[in-house]
């Protein structure tokens, strides 16, 4: 089974905001909005939707395919990307043009107000699944890119009879409707947030009760309340686990998702996958930036054990 990750592949600069942003804004003045944070500081960082979530399965020793288009800045990022463990093959460099790059401001509460460049990204839509060999039994996953390419790959993936998972995010609204429609009755499972979630019904007309009927499974995760996993009608609630610190949750979710879709591919129960996510996101929350956390899979399965019971199928992960 070989995992292909799509999406955004980008550099992230990160901002702290030592205050509020609740204290700055008049809610009856959102129509002419100006605002402007005085940070305390800025981080270049590795990132994108993509390689964050393959960085976390590559640590839990898989080897995942990149898929995406970057910039002429991204020789190093190639570079470490591989030296991971992530398969980069698939990733084109675009000459004259500069790697996609995310602007987030955090502040006390861990809120964000983010920006996104696309620069390479727009070339994603050029590259195409049916150019390489796959079968069902790989899984592509289709996270934040260039709203073309989501529909191309998501189309594409349904003609190949390949299952993948479909990750709009923060790209619903970006979406054309009809189009996450689609994304979502052919996908074998349908991962977001909470917040995203009511957008895509708000977005698409759908309900809870048609969105869980078209997929194999919905993962929704909730922040501090942890994330749920309906398959169908069943229900699984997964418990965060709570990190030592805090440092920034930029990347959380993609950590989540590496996490569960490792678990998922070792074949494990749904509980013990979405625990698996569950800790690898709080790796990454402990950590500033989304590809800076560190563990060995016997680390990570030493400390899954001091939360979680996994009545011993995790050694599969350590012997694997």
């Amino acid at each position: 089974m070989s995992i292909i990750c799509t999406g955004s592949i980008a550099y992230d600069y990160l901002m702290s905001f030592p205050g509020f942003f609740k204290d700055h804004i008049i809610p009856d003045k959102l129509d002419s909005i100006s605002l402007s944070f005085l940070v305390d500081s800025m981080v270049k960082q590795r990132g994108g939707t993509a390689p964050n979530i393959a960085f976390t399965i590559a640590l839990l020793g898989e080897t995942p395919k990149l898929m995406g288009t970057v910039g002429e800045d991204f020789k190093d990022y190639r570079a470490w990307l591989e030296k991971q463990g992530v398969d980069t093959l698939l990733v084109k460099r675009i000459e004259g043009i500069f790697t996609a790059s995310f602007f987030a401001n955090t502040d006390l509460s861990n809120n964000q107000i983010a920006s996104f460049y696309t620069g390479a990204m727009a070339h994603s839509k050029d590259l195409s699944l049916k150019d390489i060999n796959l079968s069902k039994n790989d899984l592509v996953l289709i996270s934040p890119n260039d709203p073309t390419a989501m529909s191309k790959y998501a189309a594409e993936c349904r003609d190949l009879k390949v299952p993948y998972l479909y990750d709009p995010g923060q790209q619903v609204v970006r979406n054309a409707p009809e189009d996450i429609k689609e994304g979502i009755i052919h996908a074998q499972s349908l991962f977001i947030n909470e917040y995203e979630y009511e957008l895509i019904q708000k977005h698409t007309g759908m309900n809870d009760e048609e969105i869980r009927e078209a997929v194999g499974y919905v993962v929704i995760t909730c922040g501090d309340r942890g994330s749920y996993i309906w398959v169908k009608d069943a229900c699984f609630h997964i418990p965060v686990v709570e990190p030592s610190t805090t440092a920034d949750p930029t990347g959380v979710g993609d950590a989540f998702r590496g996490g569960f879709i490792r678990g998922k591919q070792l074949g494990l129960d749904w509980q013990t996958c979405g625990q698996m996510g569950s800790l690898a996101a709080t790796y990454c929350l402990e950590k500033q930036g989304t590809q800076n956390h560190r563990y060995t899979r016997v680390e990570f399965v030493q400390r899954y054990r001091k939360h979680f019971d996994d009545g011993g199928t995790l050694n599969a992960l350590i012997e694997d």
